[in-house]
């Protein structure tokens, strides 16, 4: 199959954390006072991070579920959707979107990259002015009742604190022109991405999230667009967007911008 490269399109956003946010790290071994539910950290900075992989891998599963997409190949522990033909795949988002595994004979290259997020040195600042229980963390300790005994069993849980920022962030779409119709919804696609960022909202990211944490806004988004010719000289502005829910109201115009800029 000839693939080629017809444009990238960076999505800029500020991820901010509404309730705390827990994305479980290693907790290793653990010590008299340690914390056996630690988040996970940059081991060169010692600083929370939310990873790409744990953004793309929410997303693409809250899409599975509103598009009533069944779990059919396991990834480690955890299954997901994967198409089984080729005529399946053209016809799926979620597998063009987000990828299949290598090994399947009619898969092209992903089209999302999704990079890790660090916190942002405004949010940086604040968390180390604030008496917190750990560097740029709260602990909140959670009470599991013994259903016979009534005994409570205190666990404490590292969570970012809410009202903290993960910024910059930035997703990657590809987007390719082939010689047959595996290509032919590279643009329109890109609204189901933007729904998944919208339910993501409506949802939780990482752990403990029917217990509260977890819940984060989209803000501040930014798109842009490189076409192949030309791909170094300046980028073309697509749109800025306060949030998720004007994104998704816009999705038509974003997409048509895109169409025209790729045809000029």
């Amino acid at each position: 199959m000839d693939i080629q490269l017809q444009g990238r399109l960076f999505i800029g956003f500020e991820i901010k954390v509404s309730t705390g946010l827990h994305i479980g790290g290693s907790g290793g071994g653990i010590e008299i006072g340690g914390m056996d539910n630690p988040v996970l950290r940059d081991p060169m900075t010692n600083v929370p991070f939310i990873p790409g992989s744990s953004l793309k891998g929410k997303i693409r599963s809250l899409l599975e579920k509103q598009l009533g997409l069944t779990p059919n190949r396991r990834i480690g522990q955890c299954k997901i959707h994967v198409c089984e033909t080729q005529e399946a795949y053209s016809k799926c988002p979620v597998c063009q979107v987000f990828g299949v595994p290598a090994k399947i004979d009619f898969n092209l290259p992903t089209r999302l990259v999704v990079r890790d997020i660090l916190l942002s040195k405004q949010s940086l600042d604040e968390l180390e002015a604030l008496p917190l229980d750990r560097p740029y963390t709260e602990v909140k300790t959670e009470v599991a009742i013994d259903r016979i005994t009534s005994a409570a069993n205190p666990r404490p849980v590292e969570r970012v604190p809410a009202g903290a920022v993960f910024a910059p962030g930035e997703m990657v779409y590809t987007m390719y022109s082939c010689d047959d119709d595996l290509c032919n919804m590279e643009v329109s696609n890109l609204a189901f991405l933007f729904e998944g960022m919208a339910l993501l909202e409506h949802d939780y990211l990482g752990g403990m999230g029917s217990r509260g944490s977890g819940k984060v806004v989209f803000t501040n988004i930014n798109i842009e667009l490189r076409k192949r010719e030309g791909y170094f000289d300046k980028a073309i502005s697509i749109g800025e967007f306060a949030g998720t829910s004007d994104l998704v109201a816009d999705k038509s115009t974003v997409q048509n911008k895109i169409t025209e800029a790729l045809s000029l």
